[in-house]
């Protein structure tokens, strides 16, 4: 297969991105959220060059990889520097014209050069108070090592100077303190106008009070930042558990080599040679001019100074029309499967069948997979209390969630000491699939109760990530879940055959290509042939060669893929009958579905794989089928609502332009209409 028809994955992420920075440019969206837009883009890409980017470069410092790899490391990442120049350039133009916006709704962002005397007095008030405190500046010539600046941190580079000159000019580095203060300050209201100051300029106006020990009297500071290498080397110390291994890797990772450093575009050279020097960056550590203010992704919580219309409107999670006002979910589950759709549908049902399962007196014992939860989670304190209820709880906490690793930690320790059984490793792979199962006494034999997901038990991103989640007491499908549980506590991976759950590492590939032979076979017998997926991302080359052969032989496919697409639909004689779009809006698409035609008789099912490798080869994953008519028909609603998009979708193509999908159709904007539907579900019920 020619190279050309598979997107390089790294630059279909960055056109996913770009596609995040539409929303930032779009004047359909509210300006507070355009801004915090922005902090996404912003933290999405101090991610990527953490984790794809340094790989890349540890690839260019290894002998023979062009030719190992088919594709030059130094090629690659040249033309990401570029797209990424490219992207700031546009992100600094957006921001600008945010800031314009924000005026006419009289809200000021201001610098240390635009006060009045009174904000004057204030600012240096709530400085001295708050600010000073946590300030430790670092004398650049007083540096007689390598001074490690942390990732996800900004810092400013001073300059420190006498007017007569009778004095040599020195350097500081000062750590902004954003994880202690907030950065963004709203200032007293003046009538109607509203005032915001960055952390960043808070300082600048107070350097003379910072370096009053010193007989200069000009002062001036440029933003700089660093991104690190974040990829955990874990050691295979055998005397040592996982979590001490674990911990013992996130402390290196704040050493990690740099892989980006940006800095303010207005910076003097001789100090900018100052600092790449004491700080040993080199000219290829991927530097970068940038604006004055770095680290962006603080914007995802800029404050709304303004009017409610500056945000979207209030969409409160929705009851569910066969739980609400139900006193008991499990008896609700022993009548039917139950589908829960997040963020439309409220998380607290699943709060509620942990709380109700920790006080039930037939509740035996819990068991569950956590890989992202959230800072005070509700998931873990219902845990906790079915273990002081006397219930037997096991968790299987994984420790490698990528940047949670260190809550992780924290909370395997906090539910072992409450008495809660904690696994944490099968051994070379991470678990990802997100279960629960709870074993209840009923009549004098075990019943089983399961709910398998696609995204993670997290009251926080459950109200802005898009998930489906499957409640079910059918034992075809419970005792296979106890199965998969059971791979945990023997903390290794037997063989196992399930009939009816899609687990990786052993059988979703595999499934996943018998589903489409038979689209193939059908296809050229003449019947209809289709296939639907909805996925965070499409990269796995032999998954995406057998989408084509598909293709080829007449079967559809309707792809709905939120980030990466490795797959370029449409081209004739390859892929002309896939058709691909993206949807980037309100909330994050993260629910993972697939439905095969199958003649007629349309199989359905959930997973919380994307089509990867990792995911399919090297995690455990589970899927799981929708068999209930009902449930069926809610999931397909879903899938032609978001097919039906023109105001969000884009056309994902060849091109990669992010072309926005523009018809004759009225507007049609598949979340809001998503919320309606689950909103008339309710009330119509």
């Amino acid at each position: 297969m020619k190279k050309k028809l598979m997107i390089n994955r790294e630059i279909s992420w960055l056109s996913f991105n770009e596609r995040v920075l539409q929303e930032a440019a779009d004047e359909r969206v509210p300006l507070i959220e355009r801004m915090r837009f922005l902090g996404i883009f912003s933290n999405n890409l101090d991610e990527f060059f953490r984790i794809r980017v340094a790989t890349w470069r540890r690839l260019l410092d290894l002998p023979d990889t062009d030719n190992a790899l088919k594709e030059s490391p130094a090629e690659l990442l040249n033309q990401i520097n570029k797209i990424d120049y490219s992207y700031q350039q546009r992100f600094l133009e957006i921001y600008d014209h945010i800031l314009r916006e924000l005026e006419k709704e009289n809200i000021f962002i201001l610098n240390e050069n635009q006060l009045t005397d009174d904000q004057g007095v204030f600012l240096r008030e709530f400085f001295r108070e708050n600010v000073r405190p946590n300030l430790f500046p670092i004398m650049m010539k007083n540096i007689k090592r390598s001074t490690s600046l942390r990732d996800k941190s900004i810092y400013l580079a001073v300059r420190l100077r006498k007017k007569d000159k009778s004095l040599k000019d020195n350097h500081a580095l000062i750590k902004v303190p954003t994880t202690i203060i907030s950065r963004f300050l709203i200032l007293p209201k003046k009538e109607d106008r509203n005032f915001i100051m960055l952390l960043d300029d808070v300082i600048r106006y107070n350097l003379a009070d910072i370096f009053s020990v010193f007989d200069y009297d000009e002062f001036d500071a440029y933003t700089i930042k660093i991104t690190r290498d974040a990829e955990l080397e874990i050691d295979n110390d055998v005397s040592k558990s996982l979590m001490e291994r674990m911990s013992d890797s996130i402390k290196q990772r704040k050493k990690g080599r740099p892989v980006r450093f940006v800095y303010d575009k207005d910076i003097p050279d001789p100090v900018l040679k100052m600092v790449m020097e004491k700080l040993k960056i080199s000219g290829k550590d991927n530097t970068m001019k940038g604006g004055r203010y770095h680290n962006f992704k603080d914007f995802i919580g800029f404050p709304n100074v303004g009017g409610p219309h500056l945000e979207y409107s209030p969409a409160p999670q929705l009851p569910h029309r066969h739980l609400s006002g139900n006193k008991s979910i499990l008896a609700a589950v022993r009548e039917r499967d139950i589908m829960i759709n997040f963020p439309y549908q409220s998380f607290q049902y699943i709060i509620d069948l942990l709380r109700e399962a920790s006080i039930d007196p037939a509740v035996k014992s819990i068991k569950m997979t956590l890989y992202r939860v959230a800072r005070t989670s509700k998931v873990i304190n219902a845990l906790v209390n079915a273990a002081r209820n006397g219930k037997d709880v096991t968790v299987y906490l994984e420790l490698q969630a990528r940047f949670d690793e260190q809550a992780n930690i924290y909370w395997s320790e906090k539910m072992q000491e409450e008495g809660v059984n904690i696994i944490h490793g099968v051994a070379g792979f991470k678990v990802h699939s997100k279960l629960i199962l709870i074993k209840r006494k009923e009549g004098g034999l075990n019943r089983l109760y399961a709910n398998i997901g696609t995204g993670n038990f997290n009251e926080t991103t459950s109200k802005i990530y898009g998930d489906v989640h499957l409640l079910t007491a059918n034992p075809a499908i419970t005792e296979e879940v106890d199965q998969v549980f059971g791979l945990f506590e023997r903390s290794y991976l037997a063989p196992v055959v399930f009939r009816h759950l899609i687990v990786s590492p052993f059988k979703t590939r595999r499934f996943i290509i018998q589903m489409i032979n038979q689209e193939i076979v059908n296809a050229r017998a003449g019947k209809k042939a289709e296939v639907i997926m909805k996925l965070n991302s499409l990269v796995d080359a032999t998954l995406v060669k057998k989408i084509y052969a598909a293709s080829a032989a007449g079967v559809k496919f309707r792809l709905i893929i939120r980030g990466i697409c490795v797959l370029v639909p449409g081209v004739k004689g390859l892929s002309e009958n896939i058709e691909a779009i993206s949807i980037v809006d309100r909330y994050l698409e993260h629910a993972r579905i697939f439905v095969f035609h199958n003649n007629g008789n349309r199989q359905y099912f959930i997973t919380s794989a994307d089509l990867m490798a990792r995911n399919l080869d090297h995690r455990i994953e589970v899927g799981v089928p929708v068999w209930d008519e009902e449930l069926k028909k809610e999931l397909q609603t879903i899938l032609d609502l978001q097919w039906k998009d023109n105001v969000k979708a884009r056309l994902l193509g060849k091109n990669d332009l992010n072309q926005y999908r523009i018809n004759d159709e009225a507007p049609f904007r598949s979340q809001l209409e998503t919320y309606n539907y689950f909103k008339n579900q309710f009330y119509q019920h």
